[in-house]
């Protein structure tokens, strides 16, 4: 019971931050897709650009740009959010493991 105890925060101190971080970047990655001259190669823009970028190509692939608007930016805020909830939430899987 205790080692599912120490995952269950394990989780919550790993988890919970890095899908909120990604979610922030995301929602940075939106904000700059109003600025087009946002050069995503240099800095401060790069910090949003270059993690988040492997997770958004294959996105784009399924979903191109609709009006010059890159929606896979929304996609992912959507689907951290989700995993967030399912896994950490108050009713989440790991806490229902605990």
């Amino acid at each position: 019971m205790s080692d599912l105890l120490t995952l269950e925060h394990l989780a919550n101190w790993i988890l919970s931050p890095l899908l909120a971080i990604y979610t922030l970047l995301f929602i940075v990655r939106i904000v700059l897709t109003w600025y087009p001259e946002a050069d995503g190669d240099r800095f401060p823009f790069n910090l949003a650009f270059w993690p988040t970028e492997f997770l958004l190509v294959p996105v784009r692939k399924v979903i191109p740009p609709f009006g010059g608007v890159d929606i896979s930016p929304i996609v992912w805020v959507g689907i951290t959010t989700l995993l967030r909830e399912v896994l950490l939430g108050q009713q989440g899987l790991l806490r229902m493991l605990a």
